[in-house]
Order: structure tokens, then C-alpha cells, then sequence
């Protein structure tokens, strides 16, 4: 397995599913917008692009439905060479994933090293890679036993190594969570992290306030919808902007939605775990997004609601705001996912978060209003899966519009 690891990334990707703990306009939103500094919501958003199946297009029919769409932040599952030579002098700035399987390979001092050589200093600087994510979910997978050990030195060796190539200030490192290592999450004020991941977690924030990098947390205000749909609103799950809002009694925040609750909950955790990082540590989300299918008891996943939420991401988003309780801090946020991976294990929902299906046809079709003065402000609008126009792309009337036919017009599929 080291051989492949530091060789042959794409076999050893991680396919777990999220423990319980998109859309196209997110994408589409930059295409209106001009290049832009850092602040500014197409700097903002990302899609993720999973290959957990056996009819997805190859990864240069994929580049072309991103490049269509103005895709600028991508986040793959593994550091597969001849996808990141895919992504060369594209301008897409990529999140690389090291699977869980390749986490003791590259836990030591020589490990890490071969595998940033080999891997991704050659894939530099023609592919435009800012993060390193270690391992996905690794505290509350089904293997944490197993890989929990491993994750924080390989954390710590592969940062080490590029700063032995003076590449550190240029790819930062850090892991995905699942919402899973909090204790609890509300009201956000009152989250902290479960005891049994503190041991690990406390020296990781120590990592990520001496490193710069940002914490990551796959966010899923569906999986607590679809735990207690007689408990949880689905206005407020689905980020609608009509939505009350829910009060935090302690802090004295009202959360418009149930994301950015999510968010301040994880910052809390954070600061209760280590308040000497809180501050330095930014809080970003790796994942999220709304199934357009489920199981006869996934509740709420419906291509209605897939729809709102991700077209209500994009709303959220593009206002570039930050949450309540880190409100000057615009929220980034990445959604999941670029296509239906027909393999994945778990339940029906698993198998369609997708924003498109295989053959580049959008899984369901949306549009977006967006504010005149270039989306730095919201509209009100929410997502609500209408089309406005037939041709796609921007309209004179101020939206923004996809359908299957306009989505695959300027794409050519070839397996």
C-alpha cells in the first residue's frame, strides 16, 4: 500500500460514506463575476469532484464542464498524477485529498518527503494546488482505531517536508471533520468537542494556529433534518431567507439558518477545546450540499429541495458575509458534489448528492438571482429550482439560469 500511496494515489480513494453528524448556481455565480481578490464571492465558492463510480466521464470531458461553468476551487479525494497534470495551466485552484489508506504511509519523515517529490512538487506550479487535506472524516470514521494514530504526524511530516522545498507558504495542510467530533452543537454557544477526539484534536489546532491553515468541517444541515424532520424546520434546514431565524439564548445570536450554525458551533468547540487558537483559526466548509434522491426513509431528499438548499448556498455565499459570531470573516464553502457517483456505499442518498448526472446533463435544473452590483449583496431571493431563461447563462433580466439542454450544449462527453 505505501507503493501506491506515494506512487499510484487513485488506488487507494477513500469511499466511506459521511457519518450522519449544490447546487449549480454556487458555479455559476462566478461566472459573473470578473477576477477578483480573495474577498469576493467567486474566491469563495468551490465544488467537490468525487470518482466513486464506473460511468463518469474522464477527468478532460469533466475539465470542460468546469471550465463552461467558471469553476475556479476545486477539492479532490485523492492526488491521482494524471489528474493533477489534468488541471495544469487550467487557473482552477485545487484542494488534494491523501486517502485515509495513505495515511501511515506518509506519517514518518521519509514517507512524507517521497510522496511530496514525487506527487506534488512536479505537479507544481502548473497546477495550482493551495491545501493538502489528511485523510477525510478520519475521527468518527469506521476505521478511526485504526487511523487516528497516523493522522496528526502525517499532518506534521507532510507540512515539514514542504517546508524542507520552501513550498509551506504556498500549500497549506489540514484534515477534514465530520460534524460528528462535536459533543454537542446547540445552541452553538454550548458546543464543545466530544472527549474522546480532544486528545487528538487540541494538538491539531495548536497545527493549524502555528501553520496558518484552515479547520474543515463537512457540514450537513440535511442529515439533522432528515434524523428529526418533526423537530428540525425545513425552512430553517433549507437556508430559506424567510426563515425567523433560531435564538441563542446563552450568546444572544439569532442563526438565520441552520449552516451557519453549524459553523459558529464548530468555532465555539474550537475556542472551548483551545482558546488560545480560537482566534487564528479559520473555519471552512469542505463539504455540503442536499440529496435529490434517498431511501423511502431518507426524508426531505427531493430534487425540490436539493434545488432550494444549494440555490440558497449560493445566495448565502455570495453575499460575502461571515456567520454571526465571526461576521466580518466572509463564509467559504464548498459544495458536494460534481457528479452522481453511481458507487458509492450507503444509502440511495449517497449515490445522489451529484450536481450533474454522467452524461454532463444537470441532476435537476435551477436559477439564481443575482443583485446588480457584481453579487456582493443578496437579492432575497432564495433557490428555488426555477428556470429563468432557456439558453442558460446570464440573463438581461438579472439571473442566472441552467437547463439540461444549455448545460451540455458546449460540452463534448467522450469515454
Amino acid at each position: 500500500i505505501q507503493l501506491y500511496c506515494i506512487v499510484y494515489p487513485r488506488l487507494a480513494r477513500s469511499t466511506h460514506y459521511r457519518d450522519k453528524t449544490m447546487p449549480l448556481l454556487l458555479l455559476l455565480l462566478a461566472l459573473l463575476l470578473p477576477a477578483a481578490p480573495e474577498a469576493t464571492p467567486s474566491a469563495l465558492l468551490g465544488i467537490n469532484y468525487g470518482r466513486v463510480g464506473n460511468n463518469l466521464p474522464p477527468t478532460t470531458s469533466a475539465l470542460q464542464l468546469l471550465a463552461g461553468l467558471g469553476v475556479g476551487r476545486v477539492r479532490l479525494y485523492d492526488a491521482d498524477p494524471a489528474t493533477l497534470r489534468s488541471f495544469a495551466n487550467t487557473g482552477v485552484e485545487l484542494v488534494v485529498g491523501v486517502p485515509d489508506e495513505c495515511l501511515a504511509a506518509v506519517s514518518t519523515p521519509s514517507g512524507a518527503s517521497s510522496w511530496v517529490r514525487s506527487v506534488i512538487q512536479p505537479a507544481l506550479p502548473a497546477t495550482k494546488i493551495a491545501v493538502l487535506t489528511v485523510g477525510n472524516e478520519v475521527l468518527t470514521g469506521a476505521n478511526s482505531s485504526a487511523l487516528t494514530p497516523s493522522l496528526l504526524p502525517a499532518m506534521q511530516c507532510i507540512h515539514d517536508a514542504l517546508v524542507q522545498l520552501g513550498l509551506d507558504k504556498q500549500v497549506a495542510v489540514t484534515t477534514a471533520h465530520n460534524l460528528g467530533v462535536l459533543a454537542t452543537s446547540y445552541p452553538p454557544s454550548s458546543a464543545y468537542f466530544r472527549k474522546d477526539v480532544l486528545p487528538v484534536l487540541c494538538p491539531i489546532l495548536d497545527f493549524h494556529a502555528r501553520t496558518g491553515s484552515p479547520f474543515l468541517v463537512n457540514a450537513y444541515p440535511y442529515f439533522a433534518y432528515a434524523e428529526d424532520p418533526a423537530g428540525v424546520e425545513l425552512e430553517y434546514a433549507l437556508l430559506e431567507p424567510g426563515h425567523g431565524g433560531v435564538p441563542d439564548p446563552s450568546s444572544g445570536l439569532r442563526y438565520p439558518n441552520m449552516l451557519v450554525a453549524q459553523v459558529d458551533a464548530v468555532y465555539h468547540a474550537i475556542a472551548a477545546a483551545n482558546r488560545a487558537a480560537a482566534r487564528a483559526v479559520e473555519v471552512r466548509v469542505s463539504e455540503t450540499g442536499w440529496p435529490s434522491a434517498g431511501d423511502g426513509n431518507e426524508t426531505g431528499a427531493t430534487p425540490r429541495n436539493a434545488a432550494r438548499y444549494n440555490g440558497n448556498v449560493m445566495r448565502l455565499v455570495g453575499e460575502g458575509k461571515g456567520t454571526p459570531l465571526r461576521p466580518d470573516g466572509a463564509l467559504r464553502v464548498y459544495m458536494f458534489a460534481l457528479f452522481n457517483e453511481n458507487m458509492k456505499p450507503g444509502p440511495l442518498s449517497e449515490r445522489n448528492y451529484g450536481l450533474f448526472k454522467p452524461d454532463g446533463t444537470p441532476v435537476y435544473e435551477l436559477s439564481y438571482r443575482l443583485p446588480k452590483d457584481n453579487a456582493t449583496t443578496s437579492s432575497g431571493a432564495g433557490g428555488t429550482g426555477s428556470i429563468a431563461g432557456s439558453g442558460g447563462g446570464p440573463q438581461n433580466n438579472g439571473y442566472y439560469s441552467i437547463s439540461a439542454p444549455s448545460a451540455k450544449a458546449n460540452v463534448k462527453f467522450s469515454w
